[in-house]
């Protein structure tokens, strides 16, 4: 799998898979709690987290139904691909907020299928498929900071 790590436009180091996992589960948080995007994120092969402000803390069942919906868009087996677009086309459909300010003219728009869209430079699977198994390995929530730890376990 040495082959999956890539280098982004910074030099960082990513592994696809877990990239993409937090762009299908960023996508799910955000349409099932309106609580928007992951205000802080850190992606890891290992493991990887993700901070949503929410106003409650999620329960088993809920932790469990956000693990299984996240495994089921990844058995669709969705595209992912990418488009430019010019920024000024994106006010109001993203939060351009978080672009640094002297980001190109040109943004980049990542989609996961129909599930998922978000301004992102970094590197993604081809397909879903590709990913594994998403499995949430512990929560934590503390003065509306919903932390979510999640792993993926090779397919098979």
């Amino acid at each position: 799998m040495e082959n999956n790590i890539q280098l982004n436009e910074h030099n960082k180091e990513e592994f696809p898979p877990m990239h993409t996992a937090e762009h299908i589960l960023n996508g799910l948080m955000s349409k099932r709690y309106a609580c928007g995007r992951a205000f802080s994120a850190h992606i890891e092969r290992k493991k990887s987290k993700l901070d949503f402000h929410i106003d409650h803390e999620l329960s088993q069942e809920e932790l469990t139904s956000i693990e299984n919906e996240v495994n089921d868009v990844i058995k669709r087996d969705l595209e992912v691909w990418t488009e430019y677009v010019k920024k000024e086309d994106m006010v109001g459909r993203f939060d351009l907020t978080r672009l640094p300010d002297d980001a190109s003219e040109t943004v980049r728009i990542v989609h996961v299928g129909d599930y998922d869209e978000c301004l992102c430079i970094g590197s993604h699977v081809g397909s879903t498929s590709e990913i594994g198994q998403f499995r949430i390995t512990s929560s934590s929530w503390k003065e509306g900071v919903q932390r979510l730890v999640y792993k993926l376990d090779n397919k098979g």
